[in-house]
């Protein structure tokens, strides 16, 4: 499998500018979904050599069974690679389960290829097949079936189950959180590289359990009525000017801070008699603070989604985890990108978990930073660096960047208020809240390092969670106030005065509400509302579990999708609302 990967590279990168270095890097970052996908292969093998320790097993059948099964591997694999090095020219992105909608109909998939093409593939289909059951059938010959005595069995036995230890690491993709996903392949700004990486195989066969009609998942309303309702919701109208302009340039450095699990009621709490998050108390009355805004889910990979590329969050899929659809979505990143601005993302845990490093490559951001790329004195906690960490090491990069002629953008999603709170900080008994504290002083100290720095006249620091917590205990999942959270802008690059914004907005309308102030278009974002476009609805939307809420100034909606109820007393205005914006994200995900 890892000699797949530079015969693709010679079939699409060749005169492409490629380093050898570049092709060595696709090789190594691939090697661990090609080990997960062996770590398949041989499990059965394993197994079977360890029972024959103990038990005798006939030789010839069991050859002759490890030599269909070995076969069977080398025609499914020789398959998968012969026609996605076909298809990726025109698909633009390795082979996945869509491929079976259309061996739904073999006829008009066979129309479709071309006959020399089909030809080409075909032989080299037989010719790796034909070469990897040659060197498997080899290997099938060592296995014997004879037992052992005991003394010499357990031994063995212990081997091979270290083996299979290390087999199942294999499958598993590794000691971190993150489990073998299509993101860890990902290693470079070029798609192509990234692409050349994954494993074709492991492509596949991870999406089978992927299908879905998305479009029927919620049909609320026919399509025609669906399209209509959404026309009056909708963010990209044609271009109108926001009430006011907020920045002193229309070119500042733009930082944006996702903060772990910063809820509003863990932000405003108290604990043992002071005050939980004193720092987000300060900043919110120096820039401008959102007191009504609400995150769109109750999970990072869909609150980040929301933040980065104004899409909805869905209730039981994520669409962060699925990179054939996540990789057309509209961003910040990508917006900024073709205005001059660098991109960059920090966090200090693993970008791989949910398929991060994949939707941020695939969607404009040019260097991505985590654990793996960090080395300090500082042994990591559970989910990875600790904030304390990770906002210095941010904090000098930052005022480093501001030195650099172009503009840029830089991410920074923070961790240490999650679960289990491992932070090396004591000030409240409660676990949730101190770690909560901890967060607050590092973030606070690192916005005051740039307010004492020349960066701080040019930089936009926009501070926003990317979920709200269950505090107080008693607070329900669905309810309005489980969902809201912080947004503050800051910085020196902001000319309004402090004061609350009371619009009702939500994750969702910062990217648009950002590009506005910017001067620059943001007609792809379908989603995204301008908060400060006076002509645009003001509501904020969410989802959790299977169902939505919506709310406004005026009242709210609740709508459980298990039951098909609505929570009494629900604006019915509002739970058209988020029907059609339920709706309309399946839809559309079903589209991409």
């Amino acid at each position: 499998m890892a000699v797949q990967k530079p015969v693709f590279l010679a079939w699409y990168a060749a005169g492409q500018g490629f380093a050898a270095a570049d092709w060595w890097q696709v090789v190594r970052h691939g090697l661990s979904l090609d080990m997960t996908v062996a770590g398949y292969v041989t499990a059965l093998p394993v197994l079977l050599v360890l029972l024959s320790l103990w038990v005798r097993l006939p030789q010839r059948p069991v050859r002759r069974v490890l030599t269909g099964y070995f076969i069977a591997v080398s025609i499914v694999a020789a398959a998968i690679f012969a026609v996605d090095l076909a298809l990726y020219e025109h698909w633009g992105f390795r082979i996945d389960g869509t491929i079976l909608i259309y061996l739904a109909d073999p006829r008009e998939a066979m129309a479709s290829v071309d006959f020399w093409l089909g030809v080409r593939q075909t032989l080299l289909f037989a010719l790796y097949a034909a070469a990897m059951s040659w060197v498997y059938s080899r290997a099938v010959r060592l296995f014997d079936g004879q037992p052992l005595r005991w003394q010499a069995a357990l031994p063995w036995s212990a081997g091979m189950l270290l083996l299979a230890g290390l087999d199942f690491l294999a499958i598993r993709g590794g000691l971190g959180a993150s489990v073998a996903n299509v993101s860890k392949a990902y290693f470079s700004s070029e798609m192509l590289l990234n692409h050349a990486a994954v494993n074709p195989v492991f492509s596949f066969l991870s999406t089978l359990g992927e299908r879905s009609d998305y479009a029927a998942e919620y049909p609320f309303y026919d399509e025609a009525e669906r399209a209509q309702n959404f026309e009056e919701i909708r963010g990209n109208r044609p271009e109108t000017q926001p009430s006011e302009e907020l920045l002193r340039t229309r070119r500042p450095n733009v930082v944006v801070v996702i903060l772990e699990s910063f809820g509003l009621t863990v932000m405003d709490a108290e604990a043992e008699g002071r005050p939980v998050m004193p720092r987000m108390q300060r900043l919110k009355k120096e820039g401008l603070w959102f007191g009504n805004f609400f995150a769109n889910s109750f999970r990072t990979d869909r609150g980040e989604v929301a933040i980065l590329s104004g899409f909805p969050a869905q209730t039981r899929i994520s669409i962060m985890k699925l990179p054939a659809k996540s990789r057309d979505l509209p961003s910040l990143a990508r917006s900024l990108g073709r205005e001059g601005y660098r991109t960059r993302f920090v966090y200090g845990g693993d970008l791989n978990f949910t398929d991060q490093a994949s939707y941020m490559y695939a969607t404009g951001w040019q260097q991505l930073y985590w654990q793996k790329d960090f080395a300090f004195d500082t042994p990591p906690a559970d989910w990875g660096y600790d904030d304390r960490v990770m906002c210095d090491w941010f904090s000098e990069q930052v005022i480093r960047w501001s030195a650099e002629e172009e503009p840029f953008l830089a991410g920074l999603l923070t961790l240490s208020s999650h679960p289990p709170f491992d932070v090396p900080y004591a000030k409240f008994e409660d676990r949730m809240l101190n770690a909560s504290a901890f967060a607050d002083e590092c973030v606070g100290r690192m916005i005051d390092r740039w307010k004492a720095s020349p960066a701080w006249d040019d930089l936009l620091v926009v501070l926003v969670a990317d979920h709200s917590v269950a505090y107080p205990p008693t607070l329900a999942y669905n309810e309005p106030l489980r969902h809201r959270i912080p947004m503050i802008w800051t910085g020196g690059a902001l000319a309004a005065a402090p004061r609350e914004v009371a619009e009702y907005a939500s994750q969702i309308d910062l990217c648009a509400t950002l590009l506005g102030q910017l001067g620059i278009r943001h007609d792809d974002f379908d989603y995204s509302k301008d908060i400060f476009d006076p002509q645009l609805p003001k509501f904020a939307y969410y989802t959790f579990n299977d169902g939505f809420g919506a709310v406004d100034a005026a009242g709210e909606a609740l709508y459980d999708a298990t039951t098909g109820r609505t929570a009494p007393g629900s604006d019915p205005r509002l739970e058209r609302i988020g029907r059609t914006l339920l709706q309309t994200t399946y839809v559309d995900i079903g589209r991409r």
